[in-house]
């Protein structure tokens, strides 16, 4: 096995429990894309077991910092198995379920979701990757399922010098199937849908969300980059009269309207008050204001405006442009969900923009909670870059 030596002081981060080591900090070692290699000091200490990736900036990923630690099919197992017997403990309410998450789990550049009899899989990494296959073994095992898609069609892989691949892992089946969360049903592509078939991570916030709109007697709510409807189809259920959809993507606004009737038949709620706009949400914003509309809740749930933190002046502009707007329209008393699912804009720097959008837009409003991704995406207090969605709930005064 190779071994990979660091530059001297380079690792302390290492040491804290960080899982990633960056090209500047290899003084000499390296290996094949993928294998995994012992990981040194400038002094010869043990540090950990590692993928190596010799085409990425994040050159080793830390499989183990245990030096009696074999990193094999047993391995995976293993840390699989234990991410399982913790989403079980969560009792999560729901039929999808975040299964393994990347570093928090100990396995950098896997992702898994359950989708009620589906596994839908993403190797993000060069280590990852290299154990496709006992990874995927391993899941079949010990969740009994037969059927996974893979989902590793984003981008960071041509980082790590991955080719892009999407397809059925097994025999084919079935990628639509209906999802049950709290008291909704989202219908979800696991082929088609964004990320690896849709956003789990914001299941509890829907549903907080709706819980707020029944609590603050919300009647007009304007659901912003609405993709499915997931927040559309809560406020409804929360007693909303009217709520408007809105994204620049007319099948994604057509997956919302069937999931509005598909809650309105369970559900209980009269579906004539949703409303599609396939339009710009900065336009729509800004014509709204122009026209006197007010809404009693708006939701902001837009894509990744900073992929890094060198992107993050650039994406301040555009999350301080849309939250100015947002409070403006808000009633009195009114409540804004605004998020970010950036890497590059912590949850400091959010708090910032969204206090600046408050004060250019001449309104005083309170902070009424902190919000963030489900807890079957835990989140390391080593790995702060963990924590990529962040949000705030905020009341106009």
């Amino acid at each position: 096995m190779n071994t990979v030596l660091l530059k001297p002081g380079k690792e302390r981060s290492v040491v804290r429990g960080h899982p990633w080591i960056f090209q500047g900090s290899v003084a000499k070692g390296g290996a094949d894309s993928g294998d995994t290699v012992r990981v040194e000091s400038a002094e010869g200490e043990f540090l950990g077991w590692a993928a190596y990736s010799p085409r990425s900036q994040i050159r080793l990923r830390l499989w183990s910092r245990d030096p009696h630690e074999t990193i094999d099919a047993d391995f995976f197992r293993r840390r699989i198995a234990a991410a399982i017997a913790y989403r079980d403990r969560l009792a999560v309410p729901s039929n999808g379920v975040r299964l393994v998450h990347g570093e928090a789990d100990g396995l950098p550049g896997l992702i898994v979701d359950r989708y009620d009899r589906l596994l839908s899989v993403q190797f993000m990494s060069a280590g990852a990757e290299r154990w496709r296959t006992e990874i995927l073994a391993a899941l079949q095992s010990l969740t009994g399922l037969t059927l996974a898609y893979e989902r590793s069609d984003a981008g960071v892989r041509q980082l790590e010098g991955l080719a892009l691949r999407k397809g059925w892992l097994t025999e084919p089946g079935a990628s639509s199937l209906e999802l049950h969360e709290h008291r909704i049903r989202l219908r979800v592509d696991v082929a088609e849908g964004h990320k690896t078939g849709f956003y789990l991570d914001q299941r509890d916030n829907r549903h907080r969300f709706g819980q707020w709109v029944a609590q603050l007697g919300a009647q007009r709510v304007m659901n912003c980059y609405c993709y499915t409807g997931g927040f559309s189809v809560a406020a409804l259920a929360g007693g909303a009269r009217e709520v408007w959809s809105v994204d620049s993507s007319g099948p994604a606004l057509a997956k919302a309207q069937e999931n509005v009737a598909l809650n309105a038949t369970h559900g209980g709620f009269d579906p004539s008050g949703h409303r599609t706009l396939d339009a710009d949400v900065n336009q729509t914003l800004r014509e709204a204001i122009q026209r006197g509309e007010q809404f009693d809740a708006i939701v902001l749930d837009p894509p990744k405006f900073a992929p890094s933190a060198a992107h993050a002046d650039r994406a301040a502009r555009a999350y301080k442009d849309i939250n100015r707007l947002a409070l403006r329209l808000l009633s009195p008393g009114g409540l804004l969900l605004t998020f970010s699912c950036s890497g590059g804009v912590g949850p400091e720097l959010f708090h910032k923009i969204v206090a600046g959008a408050a004060m250019d837009a001449g309104v005083d409003a309170a902070v009424l909670d902190r919000l963030s991704a489900a807890p079957d995406h835990p989140q390391t207090l080593w790995f702060p870059e963990g924590e990529y969605l962040k949000g705030l709930a905020v009341v106009k005064r």
